[in-house]
């Protein structure tokens, strides 16, 4: 884990972007599983048609590897009810643009490693490109935790933060990305 100091200077760009809840853990609490590359495959409307989805995503055993090559993760907590289902996607749009924002700022800060994963598909343009070479925004498309194989469950559990399976699209949602700085 990364000294306090450059917490505290980590936790005031958090601040300054208006982050809300995050927390700082060791990349060894993440936790990985192949099932949920199985779930990507079997099952998620984005698959194939992402450019940072599987298949355009490494092996969950090299997204594995990847990850050590860091030791420090920002867990960041965003929660909303909505009315609209469909609402889910501007909101998280959202997100992931500050999250952008928010990596760049750490970037300045000296942590050249820094690399986010949104909350959601990346969903920056209304119609994906599909095909990683011809995608429109590359220096803003990230995959999510998911992507990558990360069990999103077990790992926010594993930090004290709620998440639980919704079976009604007015309850509050707990969505979650990371940040992986050096």
């Amino acid at each position: 884990m990364i000294d306090d100091n450059i917490q505290a200077n980590l936790r005031k760009i958090f601040d300054d972007h208006h982050l809300g809840v995050y927390r700082f853990m060791s990349t060894d609490s993440i936790v990985f599983g192949q099932w949920v590359r199985m779930k990507c495959i079997y099952g998620c409307p984005s698959y194939g048609k992402c450019v940072v989805c599987p298949p355009n995503t490494p092996p969950v055993s090299e997204c594995r590897t990847f990850v050590t090559e860091y030791d420090t993760a920002v867990l960041f907590h965003f929660s909303r009810a909505l009315t609209d289902p469909e609402e889910r996607h501007e909101w998280t749009r959202g997100i992931n643009k500050a999250l952008i924002t928010v990596e760049r700022a750490v970037f300045l800060a000296g942590h050249y490693k820094a690399f986010v994963l949104f909350v959601d598909p990346c969903n920056a343009c209304k119609e994906c490109a599909v095909d990683p070479a011809a995608c429109n925004h590359p220096l803003r498309s990230r995959p999510s935790p998911e992507g990558l194989g990360i069990d999103v469950f077990a790992t926010v559990r594993e930090a004290g933060l709620p998440i639980e399976v919704l079976d009604d699209y007015q309850a509050v949602m707990n969505r979650y990305a990371i940040l992986l700085v050096q």
